[in-house]
């Protein structure tokens, strides 16, 4: 058996900010969730829909791994990124970390986990790997996962190895720092404007505030989008609020950087963000629980006041992101 020595095996909410927070924990950098999460200019909005799938998805936050090479790149850190098409390659570029004394970022997909509890194919998973025996490797997912886990090896490989949409080609990365701890407090305000910045100009109108707004027009009409509104709509309301994002699309975790933020640095355009984001996450939630009632009980009259509130929420983070792009 092999096990790298030291690891705090800390579940959190998300799945990227849990492996890196085990990674960066390890290299003697202990920051909060909401810090990672802020830090790596995470927050984001896309309405997706496809003629190639089975309901729309709405996602809160950037890109999978986006957030791990913002935090990289604005903190400096060291980021060691591989990926093969070669399932034993795969291996050995893992099991070497691990022999070496360093623990391992994984993306992959979930569904084939011993222990995930909901089988369902998603691509941009990320677990932190700690060790590995004959037959199993060590891992740490969310808290919700059971945080220090453990699946098969063989498992493992096919998460690896999966193919389809937000899938890598076997990646795994590594953080090492530059000598001393990097001064985070001094990134804050970047990173919170570069975020605004993003989530202002979005090229296309699925994404940021103008994708809130399509989804105001679009999710009235859900019912009408599914065969299995019982199924479909409550699955979605489950994944805005369970599936790792800290509930509320992750405008919760936005809301408690922020939070942090404020007590550290004095400004009112922070303030407001803060207060508005605060207000946002509610009635993230508030949608939420309106989507699954729609689908229990086929209402339609749940559905149009989702959509009223998807409308609101478009201005409130407009205003915030703009207030937030001042600073």
């Amino acid at each position: 058996m092999r096990i790298v020595e030291g690891i705090e095996a800390r579940g959190t909410q998300h799945c990227e900010t849990t492996a890196l927070g085990v990674l960066l924990r390890h290299e003697g950098l202990d920051l909060s969730e909401p810090l990672l999460f802020g830090l790596g200019s995470g927050l984001s909005f896309i309405y997706w829909d496809a003629k190639s799938m089975e309901f729309p998805f709405l996602g809160g936050r950037v890109k999978p791994f986006e957030l791990t090479r913002n935090l990289a790149a604005r903190l400096g850190l060291t980021l060691q990124v591989e990926e093969t098409g070669s399932p034993r390659k795969a291996w050995q570029n893992v099991s070497a970390r691990i022999d070496a004394g360093v623990p391992v970022g994984l993306q992959l997909d979930c569904y084939h986990l011993d222990y995930f509890r909901s089988k369902v194919h998603f691509g941009g998973h990320v677990v932190a790997m700690y060790g590995y025996d004959e037959r199993h490797a060590y891992l740490v997912d969310t808290a919700q996962q059971g945080g220090a886990v453990r699946t098969s090896r063989d498992t493992l490989a096919m998460a690896r190895a999966e193919r389809g949409p937000m899938t890598a080609r076997h990646r795994s990365f590594s953080i090492t720092l530059q000598g001393r701890p990097p001064s985070w407090q001094d990134q804050l305000i970047p990173a919170i404007k570069a975020c605004a910045d993003a989530f202002l100009a979005a090229p296309i109108a699925n994404l940021g505030h103008r994708g809130i707004e399509k989804a105001a027009r679009q999710v009235p009409k859900w019912l009408l989008r599914t065969d299995e509104p019982k199924r479909n709509l409550p699955q979605a309301a489950e994944l805005m609020e369970k599936a790792g994002t800290g509930g509320a699309l992750f405008r919760a975790l936005y809301r408690d950087f922020l939070g942090e933020c404020a007590r550290l640095i004095d400004d009112d355009r922070l303030r407001t963000g803060h207060r508005l984001y605060s207000e946002a996450a509610a009635l993230w939630t508030d949608v939420a629980t309106l989507i699954a009632r729609a689908g229990e009980e086929d209402d339609v009259a749940s559905l149009d006041r989702a959509g009223a509130v998807l409308h609101d929420l478009s201005r409130i983070e407009r205003d915030a992101m703009r207030a937030l792009s001042e600073m």
